[in-house]
């Protein structure tokens, strides 16, 4: 099972000095991939969560790109209503080709109301206009592959609704959901694998994105997958596998955006599942 973790490219605490040490970090400690996450416009309801400055995903890729040699790169998630498709397949494909066909390209709808005003997008046609870029920028690699040269690019499909998991089987090679329990998770795979049969297409991978916060006590009652003492987490892991996981993303931050100035703590816990890896297999 691949193995990789979320990086926050936000907060007081990032620059570009942080954000290469979060990288080399990752990739020394031998995770798999490194992602991203995407927001253009600080609004309001963006900074309530993640403040400025917010590091634009395809110009930190291409940055951490350069300071690594191994590690997968990619964006969890590209939000497809802010940028044409053409765009995004152009910069895709040049990213993936830059960083020798690292490349993983995450898209979702998004949710900051306020954010899409300030673009001029209508918030009330997202998830049209995902289900637009992620069929134009499929038609744009494979019709004119000179000149969007690159490779295959995986694309992973986010988002929680029967609609985002309808997508993720029309045009992803995975689905990429987010911060879950494992109760919610399961009956989530059943309803994505009756969509399939639905469209009469495949079920796409399952590439999860789940938190990552060691305790030193068991945690007891409903938790989200990722929450609890190592031995809870790495069975999580286990149980995603089981239930057809092929890549894991663990994403470390918590909450509060004070706690990109202080990643060491992110980078112990980080490391501490890293060495328990080969449980995993």
């Amino acid at each position: 099972m691949i193995l990789g973790v979320n990086v926050p490219n936000f907060g007081p605490g990032t620059d570009p000095d942080r954000l290469a040490a979060w990288a080399q970090t990752v990739e020394g400690l031998g995770y798999d991939l490194l992602m991203v996450s995407d927001h253009v416009v600080i609004t309001p309801d963006v900074a309530r969560q993640y403040p400025a400055p917010f590091y634009e995903p395809f110009t930190t890729l291409s940055w951490l790109a350069g300071v690594t040699r191994r590690i997968r790169l990619g964006t969890t998630v590209l939000v497809a209503p802010y940028r044409h498709p053409l765009l995004v397949a152009r910069m895709a494909a040049n990213l993936n080709r830059l960083s020798g066909g690292r490349l993983v390209l995450g898209v979702g709808a998004g949710w900051a109301r306020e954010e899409f005003e300030a673009l001029g997008v209508p918030f009330e046609r997202r998830g049209e206009l995902t289900g637009d870029l992620l069929r134009e920028v499929r038609a744009a690699w494979q019709e004119h592959p000179d000149d969007y040269q690159g490779g295959p690019i995986p694309v992973w499909v986010g988002g929680h609704s029967d609609a985002a998991m309808r997508r993720a089987v029309l045009y992803g090679d995975a689905w990429h959901p987010l911060r879950f329990t494992l109760p919610w998770l399961d009956e989530a795979v059943g309803r994505l694998g009756r969509i399939a049969e639905r469209e009469g297409r495949p079920v796409p991978s399952l590439a999860p994105r789940m938190l990552l916060r060691l305790t030193d006590e068991p945690l007891t009652g409903e938790r989200r997958a990722g929450e609890g003492t190592i031995e809870q987490v790495l069975a999580d892991l286990e149980r995603l596998r089981r239930m057809g996981a092929e890549s894991v993303l663990l994403d470390p931050f918590l909450a509060h955006p004070d706690e990109t100035l202080r990643p060491e703590n992110a980078w112990r816990d980080l490391a501490t599942v890293a060495a328990l890896r080969e449980e995993l297999t």
